[in-house]
């Protein structure tokens, strides 16, 4: 691993360099063990601990196959579904690498009996393999997490319709939480440059997905003059879609749980904040029956912050704890749009506030090719700020999956891999320092 760090800090390595390399026989990663998917039974998801679950392991180098990428990473980050897989929750991931290995002789190589987790990266690519030529050894790259296979015509006007469409390091193995990761090539896209290692990992995931939510015509189509409302906006996805909404000329509503997280969204450019703890919304009287008059009282207080309108989207993922909410505070003709179900995944609603107002519920999740490429172009622009908030090392990972876990984190948090300090990989100072406090707006919270 030594010759390849040097050869990633060297500003004389060229392509050549790269390909002549030695790859190692092993590399660690984060990895959780099938043989231990059972360790939490009985316990409550907010006690299931993730510190347990993950392990640092020092694994083999997978095999690369055609249309495939071994990615030297220098950095990565946490997302909900490192959080989902160390906790075995909804369901083991073991069984998406049991079915995915039954694809194919190549898609074998994925049924472990460990899981190397991870759905972000920032590094250099080490090789490729036959068929791929947009990309070459020594290549600075970030990775968004769709693999697809592509052999459907389903599949061919959004990539997401693949029925093999899989999440990179959720779905299948060899993810970014590692030293090295496997990718197919067209998961690639170029590094933004003024951007360190650890900053350039942390929009991948979120920023792509709230891209797709928010922005595509596969999700909300939103538009210029439109109020949004965007649940846990200072958080990993919520502060991608604040900034989405603000860089189109949209209006967000900004929901938060406290002061603090109110401040983060002041500093973005929102103006109309809701803190629903110092409100002191009750959506549930109980575990079984919701509560219209607050639906009402937040309605209200939306109109209050919006000069009367009611919101044209909903940005959802909290899921069964807001969606009734979420339903009936949009206009007529609306959209909520949701892409998670963080609080639980049984929504209930007043269907009456669905129809008979010609609102629209849509279904987004993640964000084929194109859409990432899009909102990774915004990034390297500069028109779109990754959120990090605390950059962890990679033996540090299931402290980061905890915190992450119990809220404990603003925006988002980063793991160094190869990279032995933060700071490193920026190669446009000038463009960074035009944007040096936006950089580092959760930095300093």
């Amino acid at each position: 691993m030594k010759e390849i760090l040097d050869a990633i800090q060297s500003q004389d390595s060229t392509a050549a360099d790269f390909a002549a390399l030695s790859i190692p026989e092993s590399y660690r990663a984060v990895t959780v063990h099938k043989d231990e998917t059972e360790m939490f039974a009985g316990l409550a998801t907010r006690d299931k601990d993730p510190r347990k679950s993950l392990h640092l392991d020092e694994v083999p180098v997978p095999e690369l196959g055609p249309g495939e990428a071994l990615v030297a990473v220098m950095a990565s980050s946490v997302n909900y579904n490192s959080v989902w897989t160390s906790i075995f929750e909804p369901l083991s991931t073991f069984g998406f690498l049991e079915r995915y290995g039954k694809l194919s002789e190549l898609t074998k190589r994925h049924d472990l009996p460990y899981h190397i987790i991870g759905s972000d990266l920032a590094g250099v690519v080490l090789r490729t393999g036959p068929g791929v030529n947009a990309w070459h050894p020594g290549d600075e790259v970030v990775a968004h997490c769709l693999s697809v296979e592509l052999e459907s015509s389903d599949g061919h006007n959004d990539t997401m319709l693949d029925p093999e469409q899989r999440i990179w390091g959720f779905e299948t193995n060899f993810g970014g939480l590692a030293e090295i990761a496997l990718v197919k090539s067209n998961q690639l896209m170029p590094k933004p440059q003024h951007l360190s290692w650890e900053e350039a990992a942390a929009p991948g995931l979120v920023n792509s997905t709230a891209y797709r939510q928010l922005v595509s015509r596969n999700g909300a189509g939103m538009k210029q003059g439109d109020n949004v409302l965007i649940w846990g906006a200072s958080g990993g996805l919520g502060s991608y879609a604040t900034q989405f909404a603000l860089a189109g000329g949209a209006n967000p509503i900004c929901v938060v749980s406290s002061e603090q997280k109110a401040d983060i969204c002041r500093k973005m450019g929102a103006e109309a904040i809701i803190d629903r703890n110092a409100e002191g919304y009750r959506f549930w009287k109980d575990e079984h029956n919701q509560d219209p008059r607050e639906w009402k009282r937040f309605g209200k207080r939306i109109r209050e912050l919006t000069g009367g309108e009611d919101v044209d989207i909903v940005f959802e993922h909290p899921g069964r704890e807001t969606f009734g909410a979420s339903v009936y505070v949009t206009r007529k003709g609306g959209t909520i749009v949701t892409c998670a179900s963080t609080s639980g995944y049984n929504h209930e609603y007043d269907n009456r506030y669905l129809w008979m107002s010609l609102k629209k519920i849509v279904g987004s999740h993640f964000a084929n090719y194109r859409e990432a490429w899009e909102a990774n172009r915004l990034v390297a622009k500069g028109k779109i700020h990754p959120t990090l908030s605390k950059v962890y090392s990679l033996d540090e990972t299931g402290q980061a999956a905890y915190d992450v876990h119990r809220n404990l984190h603003q925006g988002k948090v980063g793991v160094l891999a190869l990279a032995p300090r933060e700071g490193m990989g920026v190669r446009n100072e000038e463009l960074r320092e035009q944007h040096i406090d936006a950089i580092n707006r959760f930095r300093n919270v």
